[in-house]
């Protein structure tokens, strides 16, 4: 049952209590006098506790106002952007290390650039595009 028994009741609840009762009727539970007097009682709840005292010596089925409820979901845990996102990681070293290397030439106004460091950006956007596939 929920875990608030004196939550009020809606006109669906109640009748799904009354074809609860009638299917106990059905195969035998209760006998007509007893439906009668469930029935009733069913009509005329407010509240799942009231209800509740209606089923308490019933098996299934029960209107589903008082089956338990199931636990809210856990959240999936929230993963960091350098596992979501593994290119990134892949590409920050060699851009690092490129402007790194660009910027000590550029501030010792050294004119001369040396292409081997485009080299590691290169592999990781291979690497990159290969993973993408």
């Amino acid at each position: 049952m929920s875990d608030r028994p004196d939550l009020r009741l809606s006109d669906a609840d109640r009748e799904e209590a009354l074809d609860a009762l009638s299917e106990h009727v059905r195969t035998g539970r209760l006998d007509i006098d007893d439906f009668g007097d469930r029935s009733a009682k069913a009509t005329a709840a407010k509240r799942r506790s009231e209800l509740a005292a209606l089923f308490a010596d019933l098996p299934a089925p029960r209107p589903s106002v008082l089956l338990p409820t199931a636990p809210p979901p856990v959240p999936a845990p929230q993963s960091s952007g350098a596992l979501a996102t593994p290119w990134r990681a892949g590409f920050a070293v060699p851009i690092a290390a490129v402007l790194l290397v660009g910027l000590i030439f550029a501030a010792s106004r050294v004119v001369f650039f040396p292409g081997f460091l485009i080299v590691p950006l290169i592999i990781a956007f291979v690497i990159f595009n290969r993973r993408r596939r």
